[in-house]
């Protein structure tokens, strides 16, 4: 039976959102907060990801031990996340435990917060800062991205600092969860085998008397700059480059051709970059991605290499970029390749109804309208050279920002 999109909007300005499929095996639900690490005041760097692991330790109507056996008694498939621009609590289950996963996940997103807890799991937070702190790539990412977003709060780390997350109490905490997880902030989807209107029902006798504050986003646009540095380690025996420079937003149009570029240039296989740098053995990994924001949007690179080699990785990276930048010389061969790769990979997210959730639930709180998946191939399929070749003109791959990291200057 055909997938059916059904839309609701709740009095307090909450929004369900749902790809029913009446044959499906399986249902998914998430809730889905605009809010994330850019959302934050520089002392409150790390909070959204905090308050992400505090929803797991109880409400007033379940302890901490609750919720994690009641997703282990539905057999669920459950987690959240938190990235720059949204906080994600979901569950993929049987159509029959929807309910109970629903309900759930209603009650988490209304969290005790109590200080014991809050006390507890700051310690936590910093085993894991200092658990990534020890993985020069994540180490080279966050500083890349403080580089290139300068004071933009796209620059702020997801997992907050040593002395934020310190620094942090529970009162702060609260005053960010009462302002964030506001009903008009938040966006429920689901898809699968759904039943729409008990949804609604159910979704707004948990949630319909929470009140709105208005939550809204500083839209400013990060300033983009040429800048460059170079960071020695002495616990490294591996070399790091990264780069990032401007692209097109979540919003822009242009953003299909952004994907085809990206994929065409830095894929892990198959890629300009592939072929440039790692087939031959010059670096262990090279790629080339975009990263769509809301407002604004971005192109990065990266490559490892043996410190060594590390002025002849910059120079063919940077060389691949400088070239299709100054020709955007993309063969028919390797648009179509990389359409059809693109296209496979979501039509695949896209047959399992968590993915479906998870794609349809980004899509509304970027573009606050649905996008059928066909419509989305459709427009995939229809990038053109010509349109990568505009693309180019409007984002050269410049002005970039690097970053070099190793155990020697490089």
């Amino acid at each position: 039976m055909p997938i059916t999109f059904e839309h609701a909007t709740l009095p307090n300005g909450l929004t369900l959102i749902a790809e029913s499929q009446p044959d499906a095996h399986t249902a998914a639900v998430g809730f889905f907060v605009k809010t994330g690490a850019r959302d934050e005041s520089p002392t409150l760097m790390g909070v959204s990801h905090f308050l992400e692991h505090m929803m797991f330790k109880g409400t007033a109507r379940r302890t901490a031990d609750d919720v994690n056996r009641e997703f282990d008694e539905l057999g669920a498939d459950y987690n959240a996340f938190t990235s720059h621009e949204q906080t994600v609590y979901y569950a993929h289950v049987l159509p029959e435990f929807l309910g109970r996963a629903v309900d759930l996940l209603g009650d988490m997103l209304r969290p005790s917060l109590r200080v014991e807890d809050f006390d507890m799991e700051k310690n936590v937070i910093l085993e894991e800062i200092g658990m990534y702190d020890d993985r020069p790539e994540w180490r080279l990412q966050d500083a890349l991205l403080e580089d290139f977003f300068g004071g933009h709060p796209l620059g702020h780390r997801v997992l907050g600092t040593t002395d934020t997350v310190t620094a942090l109490t529970a009162e702060q905490m609260r005053g960010y969860f009462e302002n964030r997880y506001s009903p008009d902030n938040i966006v429920v989807a689901a898809a699968g085998k759904i039943d729409f209107a008990a949804l609604t029902d159910q979704v707004a006798a948990l949630c319909g008397g929470w009140s709105p504050t208005g939550a809204g986003r500083d839209a400013a646009v990060p300033e983009a700059a040429a800048r460059a540095r170079a960071v020695t380690d002495a616990r490294q025996s591996r070399h790091y480059l990264g780069l990032l420079c401007p692209g097109p937003s979540a919003q822009d149009p242009r953003r299909y051709a952004a994907r085809v570029l990206a994929d065409v240039l830095g894929d892990d296989e198959g890629s300009r970059l592939y072929w440039e740098l790692v087939d031959p053995g010059l670096a262990e990994e090279a790629d080339f991605s975009f990263l769509p924001q809301d407002g604004s949007g971005a192109f990065m690179g990266y490559a490892s290499c043996d410190p060594d080699r590390a002025q002849a990785v910059e120079a063919a990276l940077l060389g691949v970029l400088d070239r299709v930048a100054a020709t955007p010389d993309l063969r028919p061969d390797e648009l179509e390749r990389t359409v059809n790769k693109l296209a496979t990979s979501a039509t695949l997210q896209g047959e399992r109804p968590a993915g479906r959730m998870h794609g349809l639930g980004t899509q509304w709180t970027y573009q606050g309208a649905y996008t059928p998946l066909d419509e989305e191939l459709d427009r995939l399929r229809a990038v053109t050279v010509d349109d990568v070749a505009s693309l180019l003109r409007d984002f050269p791959l410049a002005p970039r920002t690097v970053l070099r990291m190793g155990p020697k200057a490089g």
